[in-house]
């Protein structure tokens, strides 16, 4: 005769008792790895910039006041951006250069994404000072730019640099129109 196997309910090969431990193992490593994940996020959340950094990456501006021949002065990342609203004869100077000549050779085009419009980082190449040129009356140098007084770089109405010591042109920011008065730099 053949015998045939018990399955209690208390049996340790049942298939119910199988399915139940398999249930607890898996219910375990789920809760395990939640926890796991809720502990570790404010680690990971502590790496996000904070509120006042995120308030200094980008700054939108209105342009709309500003005359031909004037430029303003904003802040961006802690430093001065200067804006002009071009002449058309200081953008046909600045067209007409031959980009091979200059001490950091970039045309103008690349420059100003609109050709009435330059906006550039405010801040001289050489050692970090701030160029002159932004207030009607201040010292422009030879090229009718700006003229950095710390040690004498002269720089050109596009922004690049023509005389003195600096090795680069001022440096232009990512910016972009979102519409025809309004800039945003950053």
């Amino acid at each position: 005769m053949a015998s045939t196997a018990s399955t209690a309910p208390g049996d340790l090969g049942s298939d119910d008792q199988k399915s139940r431990r398999d249930f607890l193992i898996v219910a375990t490593g789920v809760v395990g790895a939640v926890g796991t994940a809720l502990s570790i996020w404010p680690l990971i959340d502590s790496m996000n910039p904070a509120a006042d950094v995120l308030a200094l990456a980008s700054t939108e501006v209105n342009i709309a006041p500003i005359q031909v021949g004037q430029a303003i002065t904003v802040t961006w990342r802690g430093k001065p951006v200067f804006i002009r609203h071009r002449r058309p004869e200081e953008i046909k100077t600045a067209r007409e250069t031959d980009p091979a000549k200059l001490i950091d050779p970039e045309k103008d085009e690349a420059r100003a994404k609109k050709p009435e419009w330059l906006i550039m980082v405010g801040v001289c190449t050489h050692l970090g000072c701030i160029p002159l040129g932004q207030k009607t009356g201040e010292p422009r140098g030879e090229f009718g730019g700006w003229f950095c007084p710390c040690h004498g770089s002269h720089y050109d109405t596009s922004g690049r640099i023509r005389k003195g010591p600096a090795p680069k042109n001022l440096e232009i920011p990512p910016y972009a129109f979102v519409t025809d008065t309004t800039v945003k730099i950053g």
